[in-house]
């Protein structure tokens, strides 16, 4: 697989572009977590057109393609002047990241900055259809924001 990034000097994309993601083959088979964390998000408010900040975590069990970085940041470089609410984001991150990938699970969240006094944190998931994965993502997604159980 010829990645087309990777190496090569970088051409930044301004606009939202799913064409820019890559992916190289997993050379493992058993199930792992892989944590990609983006300190630096932006993207604009398509209504006021500022520019809002955040930190987007992803993490996937791959299945057999894992994302390349560069590619990976350079996506979501081309987010920067691409008008979306911060809820869209996510999910066409996710959405766009499983049409390449094809991951047993994936998450993203998205810990956008305080605008106006609310900040906004929204979170989406996906898992493999008819599979553990599918019943994973359901137990995530329905518990996520749920007090933790360990004592302080």
């Amino acid at each position: 697989m010829k990645l087309k990034s990777l190496g090569k000097s970088t051409n930044y994309d301004f606009s939202y572009n799913p064409e820019i993601l890559e992916a190289f083959c997993n050379k493992h088979s058993r199930d792992y977590f892989i944590r990609l964390h983006c300190p630096e998000f932006t993207t604009l408010c398509p209504i006021t057109k500022q520019p809002d900040f955040a930190t987007l975590k992803i993490s996937y069990i791959p299945d057999k393609k894992i994302v390349e970085s560069k590619s990976l940041k350079l996506y979501l470089f081309s987010f920067r002047n691409h008008g979306s609410f911060h809820e869209d984001c996510v999910n066409v991150i996710l959405d766009d990241l499983v049409v390449l990938l094809k991951p047993k699970y994936l998450e993203v969240l998205g810990e956008f900055v305080s605008r106006g006094g609310i900040s906004i944190n929204p979170f989406v998931n996906y898992g493999k259809p008819n599979s553990p994965y599918q019943e994973m993502a359901q137990y995530r997604l329905l518990n996520y924001n749920l007090p933790s159980k360990i004592a302080k």
